[in-house]
């Protein structure tokens, strides 16, 4: 069967099973689960997996709500990702109940091919994106490894090639000082909100300092409990992003250098906690994106020129660090207004709704018919391989500085927010 000939043949799979996506898609939204609580989500859709008769590993990587499913017998593999996590109040505002589905169904509509398939996939559920980076821990146990690209597809506003991003960390710094009498004897206390309102001073100044595409900010979580009491504990949470995982780890360690001077100059003690990795910036493999706007055009999407976005219009996401190990896209496909932005409630209505369910089975096509063009396209697949291997090396240096053993997964995120 000839490439154009199973494109068709998949999309039509996935009409076939237009109604269990939907479904499924609207469960999900109707309950949404924060990062690395999707246990929901996680039963689902490996329900739904194994009902189509496909292996999967529940739990996989050791995270309770991720999951792999691997088949296909020889040649090319292609990764597809679902996500499924949720925003906190404000539910799946960014729609990743249509992620969860569009790799769903993407996924099932290849395996039903059968013995057409023309190449394998590797169908990971990859939990807290929104917060954790879910991926970076699935790759430092090997998720990705072997594979020839990586796909996925973001809900947005408007139908993008890929999505305009950055790198990024969050660091919760803690001061420790010494309570003592505010008026009677404050002699006798060390100040920790001093410590910490030194250190904001200091990155204000550093401000004036960066590059025009990187940015610090934070608040203050903990200032101290009474005007009266020398407060002996303080906490602030910092976001720090920059436009690579290079110059991120740059600009990391000059935030350190002023926690540290902020705990110097008031005598504290300082702990500073980092997020167990860093969200990097997506290398975007722009002959599997093109290939995939040919996809979706064909559906009859039409793509907003990426060269009108803001250049400040970029936030972060952990399918950055997939795409640092092995050829990726994340376009971005519409299932709202223009105006309605991602992380909003109002985006969250867009998601499960007809709009949504559109961008579900859209998506799902498009993504089926880039992984057989991936997997049938010897041309497309070097051409995807060349541009990786342009910038290999940096891309090891960037994932070898993102992970931090000792960090905290409660801390980190996509910086959308």
């Amino acid at each position: 069967m000839d490439r154009e000939a199973l494109k068709k043949q998949a999309c039509a799979k996935v009409d076939a099973m237009s109604d269990a996506l939907i479904s499924a898609s609207h469960a999900i939204h109707a309950k949404p689960e924060l990062a690395f609580q999707e246990h929901f989500a996680h039963e689902l859709l490996t329900d739904r997996v194994e009902e189509a008769g496909l292996p999967v590993e529940r739990g996989a990587c050791g995270l309770d709500t991720a999951f792999v499913s691997a088949f296909g017998d020889k040649g090319v593999e292609v990764g597809i990702l679902s996500e499924y996590d949720a925003l906190p109040g404000i539910g799946h505002a960014c729609g990743h109940n249509i992620i969860a589905t569009t790799g769903l169904g993407a996924s099932l509509a290849l395996a039903k091919l059968g013995a057409a398939l023309p190449g394998r996939v590797r169908y990971l559920g990859t939990p807290a994106e929104e917060a954790g980076g879910g991926k970076e821990i699935m790759a430092q146990a090997g998720a990705f490894d072997g594979l020839d690209t990586a796909m996925m597809v973001h809900p947005a506003g408007i139908n993008l090639v890929t999505m305009p991003s950055v790198a990024m960390n969050e660091v919760r710094v803690t001061f420790t000082g010494k309570a003592a009498h505010a008026s009677a004897m404050p002699f006798a206390g060390i100040n920790a909100l001093d410590a910490l309102v030194s250190a904001y001073q200091s990155i204000a100044q550093l401000r004036q300092h960066i590059r025009q595409n990187e940015r610090i900010h934070g608040i203050f979580n903990e200032a101290g409990l009474a005007p009266n009491i020398v407060p002996d504990r303080a906490v602030g949470t910092f976001y720090v992003r920059a436009a690579d995982g290079i110059a991120l780890a740059e600009l990391k360690t000059r935030v350190k250098n002023c926690f540290e001077a902020g705990a110097l100059a008031s005598g504290c003690d300082v702990e500073i906690q980092w997020a167990l990795g860093d969200y990097l910036e997506i290398k975007d493999c722009w002959p599997l994106a093109e290939r995939y706007k040919a996809n979706a055009e064909s559906l009859g999407r039409s793509f907003f020129p990426l060269e009108k976005i803001p250049t400040t219009g970029a936030g972060s996401t952990d399918m950055g660090n997939v795409s640092h190990r092995v050829p990726s896209i994340h376009p971005m496909i519409a299932c709202a207004p223009p105006h309605v932005v991602i992380h909003n409630p109002e985006f969250a209505k867009y998601a499960g709704s007809e709009t949504g369910d559109a961008a579900v089975l859209d998506g799902a096509k498009a993504l089926a018919m880039t992984a057989i063009d991936v997997m049938t396209d010897d041309q497309l697949l070097k051409d995807a391989r060349d541009q990786f291997n342009e910038t290999a090396d940096l891309s090891a240096q960037a994932v070898a500085q993102a992970w931090h053993g000792d960090g905290d997964a409660a801390l980190g995120g996509c910086g959308c927010c």
